[in-house]
């Protein structure tokens, strides 16, 4: 079988004023704006991404702001919430701080461990998942984000599929995801790794309603990690296998992605973990100056007037 992917590489979600996104995900969550970019396919649109200090494959969350969006709407064939890792004693303080942040908390649980729920200004719906220990976090350069509080890297996604079987056998046969266990209608599947926390899929097993309909405060595609293109390779090699059509490598900058949507209806990607994103400005400044694609550098001037101030 082909080397399984380590896991999720990142998230990329549909929200509205990017102002309103910056302020949330930096101030209020912690986490460092590592690259202010724009959209390959519109850059009058920002790309922003952001991440532990670094932005490590499998802590970016990145996002197409578009001011003007509809707001998405729940169903089957989408991802639709992602965790994060915390430290369990930490949940008390995150839950005075959403709620100070004026969102509405749910206290849960699953799988036994405790989880808090709530949703962006946008409506993407996100999670925070209490661990006993085993991640590392980068904290970003500011954060007033106490260090046991400081989130780690994704704990996991949520996929509602409209074909849940067909769903999991490309998470167990294409990527290597295991099988782990059900609980309560979801199907928890674990990246393979030889250290370090494991990340995680947990697939509705009974999804049904109307089909997800995609705008502000959903879930655009969700990436998984390849080592190298040799490995990407392999990877896109055992989805055309499985009849799934992916796409030729695209470069997107900072990684290199390969496309394919699941019979479920989600967007998958397969990225690289290199570059990374200190290929085209220092650790220490990440996230501060507008990055652009080569190919619109020359209409920088253009860009950065349509652009609006974060």
């Amino acid at each position: 079988m082909t080397q399984p992917t380590p896991g999720l590489h990142h998230v990329t979600v549909i929200s509205g004023e990017p102002r309103i996104n910056r302020r949330f995900y930096t101030e209020t969550l912690g986490l460092r704006l590592v690259k202010k970019t724009v959209n390959f396919d519109d850059p009058g649109t920002y790309h922003l991404y952001y991440g532990d200090r670094h932005g490590q494959p499998g802590t970016a969350l990145t996002f197409f702001p578009f001011p003007q969006a509809a707001a998405g709407r729940d169903g089957v064939g989408q991802a639709r919430r992602l965790a994060w890792r915390v430290s369990a004693e930490a949940l008390g303080f995150w839950h005075q701080r959403l709620r100070e942040a004026g969102l509405d908390v749910t206290k849960t649980s699953r799988f036994g461990e405790p989880r808090l729920h709530a949703v962006d200004p946008d409506g993407f719906a996100f999670a925070l998942a209490g661990v006993a220990g085993g991640f590392d976090p980068a904290p970003a350069t500011a954060t007033d984000v106490p260090a046991h509080a400081l989130l780690g890297a994704f704990d996991g996604i949520d996929v509602a599929s409209a074909d849940p079987v067909a769903t999991a056998r490309v998470l167990t046969d294409v990527l290597g995801y295991r099988s782990r266990r059900s609980d309560d209608g979801i199907a928890r599947f674990e990246a393979l790794r030889s250290h370090g926390p494991r990340s995680r899929v947990d697939l509705h097993e009974n999804a049904d309603g109307p089909a997800a309909d995609s705008g502000r405060g959903s879930v655009h595609h969700i990436a998984f990690r390849a080592a190298d293109t040799e490995h990407q390779n392999a990877l896109a090699d055992a989805a055309a296998q499985a009849g799934l059509a992916p796409t030729p490598v695209i470069d997107r900058q900072y990684f290199e992605s390969v496309y394919f949507r699941e019979p479920g209806g989600v967007l998958f990607e397969i990225a690289t973990d290199a570059p990374g994103f200190a290929v085209d400005e220092p650790v220490e400044s990440l996230g501060e100056a507008l990055c652009l694609p080569p190919q619109y550098e020359p209409r920088r001037a253009a860009i950065e007037a349509e652009l609006p101030a974060l």
